[in-house]
């Protein structure tokens, strides 16, 4: 069994979430009026590379989207970058 610490990051725009090798183990995200995806890439830098996870959060402004990942969650080598859209904001659980 893997035990590391786990940290949190939230953003209300695109950027860096970790630079460095970790787990993506959950993900809160605060929707907007307008529906959009949002983004994880395995890259620190910029919006590119493999995407780790993708998913749309429909439009309202009041909707909540959790997402738990099941066993280790998913690796990102080269640390994580959140694609954001506007008005959104989420919250990365890491570790």
């Amino acid at each position: 069994m893997m035990q590391t610490d786990v940290k949190a990051a939230h953003t209300t725009g695109s950027g860096v979430i970790y630079n460095g090798r970790t787990r993506v183990k959950a993900i809160v995200c605060l929707g907007a009026t307008t529906a959009g995806d949002i983004v994880l890439y395995d890259n620190a830098a910029a919006a590119s590379g493999t995407e780790l996870i993708r998913f749309a959060v429909p439009g309202n402004a009041n909707n909540v989207v959790e997402i738990n990942l099941p066993g280790e969650g998913i690796l990102a080598q080269n640390g994580i970058y959140a694609s954001v859209p506007t008005g959104y904001s989420v919250t990365v659980i890491y570790g």
